[in-house]
């Protein structure tokens, strides 16, 4: 059994397996799931997980080059934006159309169902490089 770091297992072979410029998404409850694209369902009631927990755990072990978020959260989700702001400081931020990203998801390795019940609680992450 691992000590340290994420502990599902299927998220774990996901990151594991990331190569440079691979998307994940961590998505809210409703957000659909393209054909063809892996999802890893986290929910287990409305709010619970969290989207914030998931951001915060995935964003410890993941080495991540840029952030996408549909451009909706701003005024529909404020909190969920400013705390995407803050937790991604670092990094530039795309801002797409809730559209757009949901095209973007059909290119995603796997998409993370939390059980977040607020609107436009949803992020593509990028993978980086470590070295």
């Amino acid at each position: 059994m691992k000590r340290h770091g994420i502990l599902n297992s299927h998220i774990s072979k996901i990151l594991s397996d990331l190569g440079h410029t691979d998307l994940i998404v961590i998505a809210d409850a409703g957000l659909p799931v393209p054909e063809g694209v892996k999802k890893i369902d986290l929910a287990l009631k409305l709010g619970v997980p969290s989207f914030k927990e998931v951001v915060t755990i995935i964003a410890d072990d993941m080495k991540i080059e840029q952030v996408v978020l549909a451009n909706e959260i701003e005024a529909n989700n404020p909190a969920t934006y400013q705390y995407m702001k803050e937790q991604f400081s670092y990094l530039s931020m795309e801002m797409v159309s809730h559209e757009q990203f949901k095209e973007l998801t059909k290119k995603a390795k796997a998409i993370i169902r939390t059980g977040e019940g607020t609107p436009y609680a949803n992020c593509i992450l990028q993978a980086g490089v470590i070295f």
